[in-house]
This record gives structure tokens, sequence and C-alpha cells, in this order.
């Protein structure tokens, strides 16, 4: 009973929540004015703020993958000039070709706007608010308010950081780890000027935007699953968000503690990461503080970051490959458990990151062995996905394809991981391209194929409409070879010694043997981004003129989201919040294709203990 009191008084607490905002746009607005404003703007609706993360995701992805393309000409082509350059980024480029500085600002500015706003907010942000809710079996979020709190501070962090490009001395020029001294003294580099101020307050703002989203989406997953969704039957996607929180919630304060003291370093006359310095021949009066607090800070967010970014992707892989292949998902327990594991490991390995600082080796040994042991749970979600796709009846949709993709990017990315997380190797291949090619294709293709994985699979239910198939399967096989074409060969830059962030690498004998094969890589980024164009205008172009969803459950699937109506209203199940019987993976059991959660359990499923 206590659970129907429950959903009782949440579709109760809703309908309330629905007569206030009516009341609200009457008194505060124009009739017309207030109904836009409160549904599509500063909506309280989780899908209406998915969409609102997924746009803004999709712009940041642009610029940030358009400035890989500028500073790839440079480094494939070092001695042409571009004119049209010039036109676009002014005196950073001056006679057709980009300063040291501006490549240093657009490296940095890359790293930034693709790891954090990118696919941190737009891939969580996204996909956490749009299933969440639609999975678990809930109106909305616990805190509607705060949900749409999160997705503002995220724009106002990405107002922020795009004012940053459009500064005199121009945007933060430190890497995207933003390594202090160089960070903190603003005499540094032109790039270390109010750029980095830009930056380091885009980054706190983006901070609070991640906790008040992480805490809302645990807060609804662990209170307001509906009747009969106990944490054992909820898909793979919940447990791939919970957990993606979990980290959050646990490592983004240490960032934001980490940023705070550079900006008191910067401004308050503080030492905590400087010590002994020298600037233009002058010395500094700051001593006591170490550059090296700031990597451990840094590293603590930014190793979890890693999986922060990759989780997500593995639930909703697991979730697409699961339904396309027709087959239960293998091993539904030792996938919750490896993500489990993930989690407690990922906040023990972030000195990997730090062998070549002077790092005591007996500690180092530690670290190796940690972060050996967690390609563990990585392989245990491989070997799973593989056998669920083993015989299954495929339908090669293009989030299958997306899936497929990503599954093959991180076996690749993720097997030269353990070269790099072994110290003895890892002190010859640090800042070199082989790391390079390691974090891009584990990382950076594999999210990015996750999220369109996840995009194409869902479209339907956030639109109503399906994308263009043609389009679709285009864009997957240009990217997929494009991403091998571009990375792949990085790696042998790596091994003979090829440094990361240098400007122009034709003033060494030993790197002009590369000349042609940056050519190469950079006429493929250039390649692979047009292709990316392409998903945006089939993305935009569907949204309005896609051919219409006329079925409730276009994939057969198991899952609560596709109970909802085709265009699910603000509160996404018209009448009663269907109860949960089932796990969400009965596909080809009992001669029947798929059975639903909503199905009640046979009396012969019951007898054999059934899920």
């Amino acid at each position: 009973m206590s659970n129907e009191a429950t959903l009782h008084g949440q579709q109760e607490v809703m309908h309330g929540a629905h007569a206030h905002d009516h009341g609200h746009g009457h008194d505060d607005h124009e009739h017309h004015e207030g109904g836009f404003i409160s549904k599509y703007v500063f909506s309280f609706d989780h899908k209406t703020i998915a969409k609102q993360f997924l746009i803004t995701g999709i712009i940041w992805a642009i610029i940030g993958a358009f400035f890989s393309v500028l500073f790839r000409l440079q480094l494939g082509f070092p001695d042409a000039t571009f004119p049209w350059m010039e036109s676009i980024l002014g005196h950073w480029a001056k006679g057709g070709r980009i300063t040291d500085e501006a490549y240093y600002a657009l490296v940095t500015m890359h790293g930034t706007i693709l790891v954090f706003f990118v696919l941190t907010a737009g891939l969580s942000g996204t996909f956490s608010n749009l299933l969440i809710p639609l999975q678990v079996g809930a109106r909305d979020m616990a805190s509607p308010f705060m949900n749409m709190l999160s997705y503002w501070f995220f724009f106002l962090a990405s107002v922020v950081m795009m004012s940053s490009l459009f500064v005199q001395t121009g945007p933060a020029s430190g890497g995207w780890t933003s390594y202090p001294p160089l960070s903190a003294l603003g005499d540094a580099s032109i790039g270390s000027k109010i750029g980095m101020d830009l930056w380091l307050s885009a980054m706190a703002l983006f901070v609070v935007s991640q906790l008040l989203g992480g805490l809302n989406y645990i807060s609804t997953i662990l209170n307001m699953r509906t009747k009969g969704m106990t944490m054992t039957k909820m898909p793979l996607t919940i447990w791939g968000f919970f957990f993606t929180a979990v980290l959050g919630v646990l490592s983004f304060p240490v960032l934001l503690s980490g940023f705070i003291l550079l900006l008191f370093d910067r401004h308050g006359g503080t030492s905590f990461y400087l010590s002994e310095l020298f600037v233009a021949g002058k010395a500094l009066s700051n001593e006591g503080g170490s550059a090296i607090l700031y990597q451990h800070l840094f590293w603590f967010l930014g190793h979890p970051e890693v999986y922060i970014i990759i989780l997500p992707a593995m639930g909703m892989v697991s979730e697409v490959m699961a339904v396309n292949s027709r087959k239960p998902i293998f091993g539904y327990l030792a996938m919750v458990g490896s993500m489990f594991a993930i989690v407690i490991l990922a906040f023990l390995v972030w000195a990997h990151h730090m062998f070549v600082t002077g790092l005591n080796p007996f500690l180092g040994a530690f670290f190796v062995l940690l972060t050996l042991l967690i390609a563990v749970p990585s392989a245990i979600k491989v070997f799973n996905w593989i056998t669920t796709i083993w015989r299954g009846n495929i339908r090669f949709t293009p989030g299958m394809l997306f899936s497929i993709g990503f599954v093959s990017t991180f076996i690749s990315g993720g097997l030269t991981g353990i070269w790099l997380g072994n110290s003895s190797i890892d002190i010859h291949l640090h800042d070199t391209y082989f790391v390079i090619a390691h974090f891009h294709i584990v990382m950076g293709v594999s999210a990015f194929f996750g999220t369109f994985a996840g995009v194409y699979h869902w479209f339907p239910k956030m639109f109503g409409r399906y994308m263009n198939n043609t389009l679709s399967y285009i864009h997957f096989w240009i990217t997929l070879c494009g991403a091998y074409l571009i990375f792949w060969p990085m790696h042998y830059e790596g091994l003979v010694g090829m440094p990361r962030r240098y400007y122009d690498y034709s003033t060494w004998e030993s790197f002009k043997q590369f000349a042609d094969l940056n050519h190469f890589i950079s006429i493929v980024v250039i390649l692979v981004f047009a292709t990316q164009l392409l998903f945006v205008f089939n993305f935009f172009y569907s949204i309005f003129k896609g051919r219409k969803l006329t079925t409730q459950n276009p994939w057969s699937a198991t899952t609560l989201e596709w109970t909802t109506p085709i265009n699910p209203g603000h509160g996404n199940w018209p009448g009663e919040i269907p109860e949960v019987h089932r796990w969400a993976y009965d596909y080809s059991k009992d001669g029947q294709d798929f059975i639903p959660q909503t199905v009640p359990l046979t009396p012969e499923e019951k007898a054999n203990g059934g899920h």
C-alpha cells in the first residue's frame, strides 16, 4: 500500500505543480509568451532539459572539433598559409598562419570543450535526464527545479567560456589541465591573463551544474522507482547513470578546491602551487608551494572523469545491443558488479598520470598494480557485450552499428592503456603522441560512439520522428574508418618519441620523416569533421521533417520508456504509472520475441524463480 500511496502522492504533487506553473504564467507574462518560456526555456520537464543539454552539447562539439581542424592544418601543412584563417582568427592568424600562442590556445580549448562541455555535460546531461525518469517509472526528477538550475549553470559556464574566445589577450593556453606555474602567473604567457580567469570561472560554474545534476540523478534512482522496480530490475543504462553521478559527486568538489586555490595564487598573493620562481630574470617572492599538489587535485578528478564519460556510454551500449540482438544481456549482475568495481578503482589510480613527476618508485608500483587491475572489469564488460551479440538475431540499425563500433574502439584503445599504466614504459611514452592516440580512441572516439548510439536509438522517443538511415550509415562508416586512420598512426609517432603539444615539428631532423603522415592525418581530420556536420544536418532536419513515428514501441524493446505515448507530456504517463514485474531483458523467451517489463510473471516463471 505504501508504494501505491507514494505514487498517488507523486501524481497529486505533479498535478499541483502543473496548476502552479499555469497560474504563474498567467500572472507574470502574456499567455502565449508564458507558455513558451515555461515550456521550452525555463522548463521543469526532464525531457525538455535533456534536449537543451543535447543541443548545447552539439553546438559545443562543432566548435571544439573545428578547433582541432585549425591546429591540424598547422601540423599537417606547417609551411602553407590559409588566408581565410585570418578573417576568422584576426591577428591570431597573421598572414594566414596560426601564431604559436593561438595554437596553444586552440589545443587547450579543444580539450576543455570536448572533455567537459560535450562528453561530460552533453552525454550525461542529455541521457540521464531523458532516461532516468522514463526507465525507472517516475513522473519527473526528484527536484525538477534543481534539474533546471543544473542546465542553466551549464549554460552560464558555456557563456563565460565562450566569452574567453573574444578577449584581447585570447583564451587560456595552459593545456586542458591548466598546470601551474604557467596557469598561476599572469606574466608567464599571453594565455595566462584574463583568458585563464574566465576559464577557471567557467569551470567552477560547470562543477556546480554537475553537482546539482548528479545529486538529482542519485535521488531519483534511489527514491522514485515505480512499484516492483527493484534495483536488480533496472536497465543497465540506469546503473551506468547512477554510478556516473556517484563518481561526479565525489570527485568534482576536489577539482573545484584545486581551481579555487589556483585563483588565490593568481590574485590573492598566496603560494599553494608556487615556489622559487623567476619570471623574465626577476625572482618572485613566492615560496613553499608545490605545483605537484595541483596535479594531485586535478587527477583525483581527472581519472574518475574518464569513467564519468565512458560509464553512461557503456550503459547505453548494453541496452542498444540487447534490443538489437533480440537476446537478453549476458551476465547482468557481472555488468553491474564490474561497473561498481570501476567506481571504486577509479579513485585509486590517479597517480599513473604522474609517473614522470619524480614520484617515489615504490608508490608508483602501487598505482601500476591498481591501474592494471582496473582493466579487469572493463574486460568483463567486453566479454559480456561480445557474448550478447553472439548468435543473436542482429538488426543493424544505426544505433547498433555505433554500439559495435564502441566495443571495437574501446578494446583497441583500452589495450594501449595497459602499456601506459606500466610506469617503466610510461616514462618513455609520457607526453608523446602515443598518449594522444590512446586517450582519443578509448575516451574520445568511444564516448562519441556511445553518444551517437544513444541519439540514434532514442531520437524517436525525444522527437517522435526517425533520423534518416542512409545518412546515418554514411556517418558511421566514415567516422569509424576515419577515427582509426587518424589515431592509429599516432601510436607509431609516439613510439619514436614524437612529443605532443609542439607547434612545428619540421625544425627537428628526427621528426621530418613524419611530414607526409601528418599531412595524411590532417586531410582525414577534415573529412571526418565534414561527416559530423552531415550528422548535425540529419539531426536538425529530422526533428522537423523526419519520418513520423506511428507506433509506441518502434524497436520492440522491453523497457518502460516505450510504454509512454509517442509524444509524452510532462508527467510521462497519462494515467497511472505502470507496475514492473520482471527485469529489462526478456528477449526471445518462451517463443515470444520480447516481453515488456510490465507483463506479470507466469506461474511457471515464478516456480523457476524468474526475474
